[in-house]
């Protein structure tokens, strides 16, 4: 249950305790090994609360995937792409920086490569979507570039995260910028212009 403000206390603080148990079981273990049942115990209410507000574990997990991306387009939805990639880019990294472990896990773990593209899909789609040269290419062209875009900056996320964060965030973001949209400034001048 997304939170509005408008709930009662009680309900607030039900579903934070849920939402915060959840993350922190997502930081002990894999995925496929946290139960309901622990979840709950963890966040101290029953099962019957739990179910009250979601059907199902995967029902959870898709609403913290859904209030993070929607959390990141809230901060990326005034740019343009692909003319300011770099600053959608930056934004990435800025925002990933500023979340939990959690994040980190469903963001560079295989075993959440699901919502994972699911997040990816939704930020493509709000982003890219808007872009009139985007939208001229074949949709061939829209599946390559995304493919590159997307590896890229998460694949450079992925080892920045893996080699315990010791470059200082603002060299990836230089690196992975000057990677990606030298890349990317090619292919649009060539199949846009």
């Amino acid at each position: 249950m997304i939170l509005t403000g408008n709930e009662d206390l009680r309900v607030r603080k039900t579903i934070t305790g849920i939402k915060a148990a959840f993350e922190a079981l997502i930081c002990e273990k894999a995925y496929d090994r946290i139960t309901v049942k622990e979840l709950c115990d963890r966040a101290q209410v029953n099962k019957k609360t739990f179910y009250h507000y979601y059907e199902t574990l995967d029902a959870l997990l898709g609403e913290l995937q859904m209030e993070l991306s929607s959390a990141f387009l809230g901060r990326i939805r005034r740019f343009r792409l692909p003319e300011e990639l770099d600053k959608v880019n930056r934004e990435f990294f800025l925002y990933s920086a500023e979340q939990g472990m959690a994040y980190e896990k469903i963001t560079v773990s295989g075993m959440y490569h699901a919502i994972r593209d699911e997040m990816i899909a939704g930020v493509n789609e709000a982003g890219w979507g808007r872009s009139e040269a985007f939208n001229r290419l074949t949709d061939y062209q829209k599946r390559m570039l995304m493919t590159f875009v997307n590896n890229a900056s998460l694949g450079a996320y992925r080892q920045w995260i893996e080699d315990g964060k010791r470059m200082p965030l603002e060299d990836v973001i230089e690196m992975t910028n000057c990677l990606v949209l030298g890349g990317v400034k090619r292919f649009t001048e060539k199949n846009c212009g």
